[in-house]
């Protein structure tokens, strides 16, 4: 099962700003059963997204500048508001922002946006590597996955 919920990156500032797009299919799965006759995003799948662009935004971040990849954990949203419907197909656009990005954590404020109009936003808190990695080679591994998906989804990835 893949939980991927950004399609694309457009723009990443290094420490500063990340912006990315996703469309959700009408044959998305949740549309059956979120609901019958209306279907609609669920809320908590947009926060996800903000989450994961920003998770792209931190690890991308903390690789250039400390040489190590983070591996970012959403552990709290604060502030959360969602202002309307997401329907299939719209256009998402996410924005996300470094509010503070410290050894251990991040604090993001994110955003997604429809037709030019705020749709959601949060405040996320992110901490970094709550549990250890069971070796080296497993963390190369993520590191690997983590590099193909910044290929996949910025065609503006400059590699690290």
């Amino acid at each position: 099962m893949r939980w991927r919920w950004v399609d694309r990156i457009e723009t990443m500032e290094l420490g500063t700003s990340a912006r990315g797009w996703v469309t959700f299919p009408t044959d998305t799965f949740f549309f059956a059963d979120h609901f019958p006759g209306f279907p609609v995003v669920p809320g908590v799948i947009l926060l996800e997204a903000m989450a994961q662009l920003s998770g792209k935004l931190i690890g991308y971040s903390v690789r250039k500048v400390r040489g190590d990849w983070p591996f970012p954990i959403l552990t709290m949203a604060n502030g959360v508001k969602f202002r309307r419907f997401v329907r299939p197909e719209e256009e998402v656009e996410l924005l996300s922002n470094v509010v503070e990005l410290r050894d251990e954590s991040a604090i993001m404020q994110v955003r997604a946006r429809v037709g030019g109009k705020v749709i959601a936003q949060a405040e996320e808190i992110f901490v970094f590597n709550a549990v250890p990695l069971a070796s080296d080679a497993e963390s190369a591994r993520l590191e690997a996955l983590e590099r193909a998906e910044l290929t996949r989804l910025w065609p503006g990835y400059p590699g690290d």
